[in-house]
């Protein structure tokens, strides 16, 4: 039967707002995907990778520019040659990835051969602000086992340091993570990690510019080290190996679950551990991400936690995510 393709950007309102390095955000769109088959309906959801130019718009018209392939039987392998990595290729996989797993009356989990999905321990994002701000932030959500904290600000290294400090004061019994979100380049790295080891940080994000990965040749870094903006899917792996310990999965940077489920097969014959991350997403587009987390050290998937998410949303209690049911996705 043939396949039918339907496009759409849908809004949904941050709390509060969401403040990185690179600015703060009130509102996100999303491209959401709808592959029909005539019986049954396989959606998806990806986040414009703004800092790659993407927006939602332009995903929407991306994926939509594939309605002829995937009418004709396009698969979830021919995706990864039609479309580069990204979010329109994202939404793409996960609506086939759905639709396959409702026609075959199973869910994705076992389609991957995965063990049936438990809860899983996710990170929550303390935004970045002065240390006051982000402190009384931290203290509004004790209780939480393990913050990750954007950093990049004003200030340099010393003062992201205080924010540190400011949160690891608030939560003195978190786990912490942070994020640079690429701001530290051309500064002393080592001497940034060991402050933050006195915090007991346990991870730093993607400390300098993608693509000027060789300030840290040599480094010798009091806490291991990220890739996030570095690496995107198995064609910049090689690139990050001996500069990081970890990297960071974000379906949208890998264009899809198919890739990022390979991604962690190969980050493991590098011996790098994995974290799964987010864009800012519903509980639709965390939904895939939940089968790569369950495969890594780390997951911070909290972006439905930090918006008005949709209805049916996955569920979030104490500091663990839950799996998603089949009326949600997969």
């Amino acid at each position: 039967m043939t396949r039918t393709l339907s496009a759409r950007v849908e809004r949904f309102p941050v709390h509060g707002s969401f403040v990185i390095a690179r600015g703060a955000r009130t509102h996100v769109d999303v491209a959401v995907a709808d592959i029909a088959d005539g019986t049954v309906n396989g959606r998806g959801e990806g986040t414009a990778i703004y800092y790659r130019g993407e927006s939602a718009d332009s995903v929407v018209a991306t994926m939509l520019a594939t309605a002829d392939a995937i009418a004709a039987g396009a698969t979830r392998a021919d995706l990864l040659t039609l479309l580069p990595a990204g979010a329109a290729r994202n939404a793409l996989d996960a609506a086939l990835w759905d639709l396959e797993a409702k026609q075959a009356g199973r869910r994705v989990w076992q389609l991957l051969g995965l063990p049936q999905p438990r809860p899983l321990l996710t990170a929550y994002t303390i935004s970045l602000g002065d240390p006051g701000v982000m402190a009384a932030a931290a203290a509004l959500v004790r209780g939480r086992e393990l913050l990750k904290i954007k950093l990049g600000g004003d200030g340099g290294w010393q003062a992201d340091v205080e924010r540190a400090a400011a949160v690891r004061q608030a939560a003195p019994d978190a786990r912490l993570t942070v994020d640079a979100n690429e701001a530290w380049g051309g500064t002393d790295i080592a001497r940034t990690a060991a402050a933050l080891a006195q915090l007991d940080v346990e991870l730093i994000e993607q400390p300098v510019p993608a693509g000027q990965d060789a300030e840290l040749d040599g480094v010798r870094s009091a806490v291991p080290l990220a890739a996030d903006e570095s690496c995107h899917d198995r064609a910049t792996l090689d690139a990050i190996v001996g500069r990081y310990s970890h990297i960071n999965i974000k379906l949208d940077k890998a264009g899809g679950l198919t890739e990022a489920h390979a991604l962690v097969h190969a980050a493991r014959t590098r011996g790098l551990a994995v974290m799964t991350g987010c864009m800012l997403s519903t509980s639709l587009g965390i939904a895939p991400a939940f089968h790569i987390a369950m495969q890594g050290e780390y997951a911070d998937l909290d972006g439905p936690l930090l918006i008005e998410d949709r209805p049916g949303g996955l569920r979030f209690e104490h500091s663990d995510v839950w799996p998603p049911d089949a009326a949600l996705w997969g």
